[in-house]
């Protein structure tokens, strides 16, 4: 059985930085820091560069080989709404917005370890 994508509730911590963390309805809880979030942008022009890389949804980009590490500031929404009943949407600093982040897709790609590894699992079978 699916795990339920339905949010009990949602907390964006803007101006704190330390991501979103939702309560789902099953009781499960997920945290997802920003520079995860940017990096599992699911836009298609993002999803595109992560097919063409063989990145999965939240790894970070690799460096072009040789070229040199440059400041870059870290991934953080300058504002956060929601979409309809079944999404949220971030305005990044990075000027990026055109990702919806359904609450299917957050569930789907959950970070923490337990979800890590029942994907894992479910690969091998």
């Amino acid at each position: 059985m699916a795990p339920s994508a339905d949010p009990k509730s949602v907390k964006v911590n803007l101006s704190t930085g330390t991501g979103l963390d939702i309560e789902w309805k099953d009781g499960h809880r997920s945290h997802y820091g920003f520079p995860f979030l940017r990096d599992a942008c699911p836009c298609a022009l993002c999803d595109d560069e992560r097919a063409k890389s063989g990145r999965k949804p939240g790894d970070p980009a690799k460096a072009a080989p040789g070229s040199l590490p440059i400041f870059k500031a870290a991934a953080k929404p300058d504002s956060a709404e929601g979409v309809g009943k079944y999404a949220i949407r971030f305005k990044w600093n990075d000027n990026h917005d055109l990702g919806i982040y359904s609450w299917e897709f957050l569930r789907e790609v959950c970070p923490c370890e337990e979800c890590k590894a029942s994907r894992s699992a479910l690969k091998t079978t």
